[in-house]
């Protein structure tokens, strides 16, 4: 299989694909047009990107069957355009998560002990512990984290160490047990020293990211980029900030409305570290004029928050992972394009004798009676001499065709379930199998 990497990738991972006896083509400054050619020419089945697009006019180039995002967002592939086309996209969900948790972190930690202006100062001869002394400190702070992910889970967990609270808000909703605890996380557990660290409650989980905002001394953004979250951080959620608290956004610069961040930075003294903005360069090294990094009391960084060596080793593993379950089974694990809801409204039952051409004769009376199917499963019981097919179909299935279906001698039974139906609605579907 011949395998595509359009992007800077560990040598690890690149050994691991050979390992796995794909036909690797290493070219990581593939791009646009140039990126088109190489699929084409390549006749690539898989191609890996990390921040490379991947565009339509790609998915049309050549024999594309999966795309891999070597991270965890996928916000840069046209996954509609994919799933049109039937390719399948898949990422790494999980595999940077401690990287850009302690990237945030440090940011904070930068914040409130303005570590950046420290280092400034001295390099420039100037020595000013008076000033510089003067720090509000995090233990007993509130941390407010919108979006509860793997990177969202990992910030709860240093904030615990830190001896901080917690308010948390995802776009997905965020379960709590009896004692108030997200269940999603179970490592968390309510810390009862002898002294000084916060006891009741630990972690508030808030119906809004502006109740987040309300609750917070520190706000951290950890959401996706979708259409859904794009520019859900904007002035109503920092006019709920308290003054001078800290905002951080170490997720993607689409989430937040920059323009009203700049506002809020002036009229609420808030204090301000971005890894991530409105406008990024679109190559590693180049010119950045955003003027936001120019505002008293912002930090910035390149997004880097999760370009540790320990992030992507563990990144190139899981690409490794999803090709060889591809290769070997034909699955894709992380897929993200797959449909959770399809038009089916029916699962139509059908008891049958292993033989050849049993479900092809059921197939051919579905597509007869204008039935679409969805999706299909076939489970063979132990001796391989019979099995029962589940298919999800569309369409009105009648009696007609259900007595059609009877007539191959192979055909053991046949009823139709409501999907989602109710129990006395699977029964009445049962009498159906005696039309």
């Amino acid at each position: 299989m011949k395998v595509l990497i359009a992007d800077k990738f560990e040598k690890s991972g690149l050994d691991g694909l050979a390992e796995l006896g794909c036909d690797v083509v290493f070219q990581p400054d593939l791009k646009d047009a140039a990126l088109v050619d190489a699929i084409k020419a390549t006749e690539a089945e898989v191609v890996v990107v990390r921040s490379t697009k991947v565009t339509e006019p790609m998915f049309d180039a050549g024999r594309l069957a999966l795309v891999v995002r070597a991270g965890a967002g996928y916000d840069t592939i046209d996954v509609k355009a994919a799933s049109a086309r039937g390719i399948y996209v898949a990422n790494c969900p999980g595999k940077n998560s401690v990287a850009v948790a302690e990237l945030a972190f440090g940011l904070i930690l930068a914040l409130d002990r303005r570590i950046p202006d420290n280092v400034a100062d001295l390099r420039a001869g100037k020595w000013n512990k008076k000033e510089y002394s003067k720090a509000g400190g995090l233990h007993g702070k509130t941390l407010g984290v919108l979006g509860f992910g793997n990177i969202g889970q990992e910030m709860a967990r240093r904030a615990q160490a830190f001896g901080m609270h917690l308010a948390i808000w995802s776009e997905i909703g965020v379960e709590v047990d009896r004692s108030g605890l997200p269940i999603d996380m179970p490592l968390l557990v309510r810390l009862r020293p002898s002294s000084g660290y916060p006891v009741e409650p630990f972690a508030a989980v808030c119906e809004t990211p502006e109740e987040v905002a309300e609750k917070s001394d520190i706000l951290s953004v950890h959401l996706a980029a979708n259409e859904r979250t794009r520019g859900l951080v904007g002035a109503n959620v920092f006019n709920r900030m308290k003054p001078g608290s800290f905002f951080v956004n170490a997720a993607r610069g689409e989430v937040v409305d920059y323009q009203a961040l700049e506002v809020a930075i002036k009229e609420r003294n808030l204090r301000v570290a971005l890894d991530v903005y409105a406008k990024e360069p679109a190559t590693p090294v180049g010119e950045f004029t955003d003027p936001i990094v120019k505002l008293p009391n912002v930090y910035g960084t390149h997004h880097i928050g999760a370009s540790t060596d320990q992030a992507q080793e563990a990144i190139a593993g899981e690409v490794v992972r999803i090709v060889k379950t591809y290769l070997e089974t034909g699955r894709v694990l992380n897929v993200v394009n797959l449909s959770r809801l399809t038009p089916a409204t029916h699962v139509l039952v059908v008891r049958h004798r292993d033989e050849p051409g049993v479900l092809a004769h059921v197939f051919d009376t579905l597509r007869d009676g204008g039935v679409n199917v969805q999706e299909t499963e076939n489970v063979v019981f132990t001796g391989a001499k019979a099995a029962i097919a589940r298919i999800n179909i569309d369409g009105d299935m009648t009696a007609d065709l259900a007595r059609r279906m009877r007539g191959s001698s192979a055909i053991l039974d046949v009823h139709v379930v409501p999907l989602n139906a109710p129990a006395a609605s699977y029964q009445l579907s049962r009498s159906l199998s005696n039309w």
